[in-house]
C-alpha cells in the first residue's frame, strides 16, 4: 500500500507482521507462543522498550474494564501489553497504514482482537467520539507533529471529564542546538518537530489540562537487552531491525549522541481533564 504522507513514508514498509512472526519462529521454534511478552523485542520500539511502557502504565494506572486510547500506536505493542496486564480494552490510532495492518495482524495472532482495536487516523483529528475514553496515552508520537496545541486539544476532547492523559516523548533541549539525523522518528529535519519541555507543558495547559506530574525521563535505567542487536549478531537475534531495517542502528546511535550532547531531553507527563 502506497503512503503519501512523509511521516507515514518514514515508518511504513510492506510485510511487517510476516517478518516479525517469521523471525520469532526462527529464533524460538515453529510452535513459539505469540503473546505481548514474546513480541516485545519487536513491537516495543520506542525508547527503552517494554520498560518504558511499564513505567507509563504505572503512571496512568488503568483500572480493569476501562477503555484506553493509544495515540500513535505503531504496530500495537504497548496497546497489547497494557490490555493484557491491566485488564482493559485499548483502541490504537496510527497514521501509517502499514503499521495499522501489522498491528491488526499481530493482535489477531495474540488472540486479542476483542481487546485491542486498531484504526488508521491522524492525531490531529482523532476518528473517535468526544469523551469516549477513561484514559489515554501517547509514546513518542508527538515529535512528528508540528501543531502541538491541536494534538493536546484532541487528547483533551476524547477523554471523559476527570480522565487522565499520559505523555512520553523526546523534546528539544533548551539551547541545545540542532540534532543529528537520522533518528528513529525522522530521517531529516523535514519530518521532525521537537518542542522544548516548557513548550510541551504550555501546550497541554492551553488545551485545558491540569498537570498532575511532569518529569524528565533522562538517565533512567536502560533495558538489559538492546532494542537493536549490534552489527555481527546472529540473524535470528530478535530486535526492531526486523521492523525498521538495518539503518535503525544509526538512528539509535544518533539518539544516544543527541542526548549525550544535551541536544535532546525526554519527558514523562501525566495530565488530567478537569471534571
Amino acid at each position: 500500500m502506497a503512503t503519501a504522507n512523509p511521516v507515514a513514508q518514514h515508518y511504513g514498509s510492506a510485510g511487517i507482521a510476516e517478518r516479525v512472526l517469521a523471525a520469532l519462529r526462527a529464533a524460538c521454534g515453529p510452535d513459539a507462543p505469540v503473546t505481548p511478552e514474546t513480541l516485545a523485542p519487536f513491537d516495543q520500539f520506542h525508547g527503552r522498550g517494554v520498560a518504558a511502557t511499564a513505567e507509563l502504565a504505572a503512571l496512568l494506572q488503568p483500572q480493569p474494564g476501562e477503555h484506553i486510547l493509544d495515540i500513535g500506536c505503531g504496530i500495537g505493542g504497548p496497546a497489547r501489553w497494557i490490555a493484557a496486564k491491566c485488564g482493559v480494552d485499548v483502541t490504537g490510532i496510527d497514521l501509517t497504514p502499514e503499521f495499522c495492518a501489522a498491528a491488526e495482524a499481530l493482535t489477531a495472532a495474540c488472540g486479542m482482537t476483542g481487546r485491542v482495536t486498531i484504526t488508521q487516523g491522524s492525531a490531529l483529528d482523532l476518528p473517535v467520539p468526544d469523551a469516549a475514553f477513561d484514559r489515554a496515552y501517547s509514546q513518542n508520537a508527538v515529535m512528528n507533529i508540528a501543531d502541538k496545541l491541536q494534538f493536546c486539544r484532541e487528547a483533551f476532547r476524547v477523554l471523559r471529564p476527570g480522565g487522565v492523559f499520559g505523555l512520553a516523548c523526546a523534546c528539544a533541549a533548551t539551547g541545545g542546538g540542532g540534532i543529528h539525523f537520522p533518528v528513529p522518528w525522522a530521517t531529516t529535519a523535514a519530518e521532525s518537530f521537537l518542542a522544548t519541555a516548557d513548550e510541551m507543558r504550555a501546550a497541554l495547559a492551553a488545551a485545558g489540562f491540569r498537570v498532575v506530574s511532569f518529569e524528565s525521563a533522562d538517565g533512567r535505567p536502560q533495558p538489559a537487552a538492546p532494542l537493536v542487536p549490534p552489527e555481527g549478531a546472529s540473524a535470528t537475534t530478535l530486535g526492531i531491525q526486523f521492523i525498521r531495517g538495518d539503518r535503525v542502528r544509526e538512528m539509535q546511535a544518533n539518539m544516544a549522541r543527541n542526548a549525550a550532547e544535551r541536544r535532546t531531553t525526554t519527558i514523562e507527563a501525566l495530565v488530567r481533564r478537569p471534571g
